[in-house]
């Protein structure tokens, strides 16, 4: 009996040990294996770093510097392009568990590998050459460095793996998690933030019987859902005639200062007419954002109508809808999704679902599919790659033009002392209020096929301002409506309800246009000024904040009372200067994020509560100095560097979103991120200067650029982008060539 017994444990052993094994085994031999990019084309490219480490790219060919890009940013942050990479192949919830899944859920729902694979093989032959050179840099830089590599067989990619990403990242720029989250858990959607359309009441509830409350109560945290949420950016543009000499464009995005949607700083060059100095993000072979000799662009991100909701009519078996009084069936694929569980990687199985509108989710008050601007495109990988090498207005406006691009605005300027500003979004192209009578702020009917739109608004149905009177453009995540001053300002009633236009302002905004219509000449020292802003108006939901502070009845908690008289004789400048500052910093972010959501506004004696006892616990005072609460961090050990910061959530000097550190100081994790200040002067060769929040080398600790740009940044300073070769190689401090074979 007792060697019975024995062997029954061992076998048991065995039979734990092996399926331990097969849980932390068995996800990289079941994946879909890599293939490497077609054809045994060779590259070369030189990198040329300069005394901050930033990369000039120099190449023969554009794609011979798209496969340095790729070079460059591995040596930089490895780290990062590995998560991006399995993103698009639907991998990430094998390296980042639980969050990682959802990640790699919407990459199905999306279909986002189907999309690159339909549409690739389409794009340019230019185009799809840049995109197999910078996977064949990747694929260099894994082949050469396997102890970097996080996860087995993410490597060799292709160029439609990384297309396959652009599929994926771009709907979640204009908040297309804030559809998907409400509809997978069955909470209500979101208030729509465009203007009512006459006769038609606003979005209706998915689930009446649960609140607004309820339903800002839970975050989902979905794909960038931050960036679509909560990320917020400042542009400028101005005209020669109002700067006293140069054309001058600022470019001042917030995003993440980390991962796959933090901006990696370089200057691109080829022998093929290829030079541009700006930023990308991790998993691209060309900028998104910055100046090539002739013009250059800067991005906001907007907030348009993108979205339709279609309640689906299924029939009994829950596998057929109804569309014209026609049964179709749903195309249904079951996927594993990669759970990292500690050592261990379960498979989870999983359903998506399509109709013709879109993807589609279940839930427990019904079925519903949803479409989306710039659903199965991927003409974007092209647009950007032309907007790069567009030498005029003319040429730059013609990709715009194309609508591929699917959302953000832009503001432009140039050489020629032009300047712009476009509300770009592809934005569906509804059927008109006389063609159909529907409610495209609420959920439709699934099962009328004139719902279903196709394609985009032509370009010219978009709001813009080309060289306005004033001589100034900005946007700072704003409705287009407040962009040049009084004189110049489109209105709103030249505008379909239908294109579901935001009706937004932002603090910064009610600043930027304050202080520019308010400034006489707009040179570089008044731009700073307002570029550098700390200052809240005392309107709109921080004027609505402290009206409600003025009227609190505190007479029994003393503590509290003393908070809000003394944020009641607060300055409504986030400097650092002010007694008030920290109090006021923690206090409004939550009122910011509520309002750029669309949420009810947070309970204001609640969340002072919750601040007084969050500074009293770490410093034992409700009014320590504001740059010993908010901090910017990076780095570990003896090389990490800690310094104080000014700006707050929603000023133009941009302290946006942090994390809340052990020592209850306020780490910074999203603001200002790379700033770029470029001016055309006449007769000259364009300039510009540039900062980042860490430094080039933005995950390698041991590198002397992970942290050596941090000094500046909170000091207000810049510092010089080598644009030109002749520039570059005067400052370089290192200097190699990178080759494929």
């Amino acid at each position: 009996m007792k060697k019975w017994m024995a062997r029954a444990g061992w076998g048991l052993v065995v039979v734990l040990v092996t399926g331990f094994v097969a849980l932390a085994t068995w996800e990289p031999f079941l994946a879909e294996p890599g293939r490497e990019p077609p054809g045994d084309r060779q590259y070369r490219a030189e990198i040329i770093r300069s005394e901050f480490g930033v990369p000039h790219i120099y190449g023969k060919t554009d794609a011979d510097v798209a496969f340095g890009v790729a070079i460059a940013q591995a040596e930089d942050d490895f780290f990062t392009l590995q998560d991006v990479i399995a993103m698009a192949r639907g991998r990430y919830g094998a390296i980042a568990g639980e969050e990682g899944a959802q990640i790699d859920y919407a990459y199905h729902l999306l279909d986002a590998r189907g999309t690159a694979e339909r549409h690739y093989p389409g794009l340019p032959a230019d185009t799809r050459a840049l995109f197999e050179a910078y996977a064949a840099g990747l694929n260099h830089y894994a082949k050469r460095h396997p102890q970097e590599l996080k996860l087995a067989n993410l490597f060799p990619v292709s160029g439609v793996d990384v297309a396959a990403g652009f599929a994926l990242r771009q709907p979640f720029f204009f908040g297309l998690n804030n559809v998907i989250g409400p509809l997978v858990s069955g909470e209500p959607l979101p208030r729509e933030y465009g203007p009512d359309i006459p006769g038609f009441p606003r979005t209706e509830d998915v689930t009446p019987a649960r609140s607004a409350q309820q339903a800002s109560a839970r975050a989902h945290p979905l794909p960038w859902g931050e960036t679509g949420a909560l990320s917020g950016s400042n542009a400028f543009a101005v005209a020669p005639a109002r700067s006293g000499g140069p054309t001058t464009l600022i470019s001042n995005s917030h995003q993440p200062l980390r991962g796959g949607v933090a901006w990696y700083e370089l200057v691109v060059e080829s022998e093929e007419g290829w030079h541009y100095a700006g930023a990308n993000f991790p998993g691209s072979p060309y900028p998104f954002l910055g100046h090539n000799r002739h013009l250059g662009w800067t991005n906001t991100v907007n907030r348009p109508d993108m979205v339709d909701i279609y309640r689906l009519e299924m029939d009994a078996s829950g596998t057929r809808y109804k569309l014209d009084g026609q049964w179709r069936e749903l195309e249904s694929k079951t996927v594993i999704l990669p759970v990292k569980f500690g050592p261990m990687v379960l498979p989870i199985r999983q359903t998506v679902h399509r109709s013709v509108h879109g993807p589609v989710i279940f839930n427990h008050t019904g079925v519903y599919a949803i479409r989306y601007g710039g659903i199965d495109r991927i003409d974007q990988l092209d647009a950007y790659y032309r907007l790069n090498k567009a030498k005029n207005l003319a040429q730059w406006q013609a990709q715009l033009a194309r609508m591929a691009v699917p959302s953000t605005n832009f503001i432009y300027a140039d050489e020629a002392g032009n300047i712009a500003y476009v509300y770009n979004a592809a934005i569906p192209n509804r059927p008109s209020m006389d063609k159909v009578k529907a409610n495209w702020r609420g959920v439709l009917p699934g099962n009328r096929s004139d719902l279903i739109w196709r394609g985009a608004v032509d370009y010219a149905a978009l709001p813009k301002l080309i060289n306005p009177s004033s001589g100034w453009l900005y946007n700072a995540n704003n409705e287009p409506y407040t962009a040049a001053g009084i004189a110049d300002d489109l209105q709103p009633a030249d505008f379909s309800p239908v294109l579901g236009v935001e009706d937004k302002q932002t603090n910064r905004s009610r600043r930027a246009w304050k202080l520019m219509s308010e400034a006489g000449l707009l040179d570089r020292a008044a731009l700073r000024r307002i570029k550098y802003d700390t200052a809240y108006e005392r309107t709109g939901y921080v004027g609505e904040l402290w009206s409600a502070l003025a009227r609190l009845d505190l007479a029994e908690d003393p503590r509290l009372a003393a908070a809000r008289d003394l944020l009641l004789g607060w300055d409504f400048r986030s400097d650092g200067k002010g007694r008030a500052d920290s109090l006021a910093l923690l206090l409004i972010k939550d009122f910011m994020s509520a309002e750029y959501q669309n949420k009810p506004l947070p309970d204001v004696t609640v969340q002072l509560r919750k601040q007084v006892d969050h500074l009293m616990a770490h410093f034992g005072r409700i009014d320590p100095p504001m740059g010993e609460l908010l901090r910017l961090r990076h780095g570990t050990g003896d090389k990490r560097v800690d310094l104080p910061l000014d700006g707050g959530s929603d000023t133009l000097r941009a302290s946006t979103t942090w994390q809340v550190d052990e020592d209850g100081r306020l780490s910074l994790v999203h603001g200002d991120s790379f700033i770029q200040w470029v001016e055309w002067r006449p007769g000259e060769r364009v300039r510009s200067q540039s900062i980042q929040p860490f430094g080039a080398a933005i995950t390698r600790p041991h590198s002397p650029h992970h942290t050596d740009q941090m000094q500046l940044f909170v000091q207000h300073k810049l510092k010089p982008v080598h644009f030109w070769r002749e520039d570059a190689l005067a400052n370089a401090r290192r200097r190699y060539v990178v080759e494929s074979h």
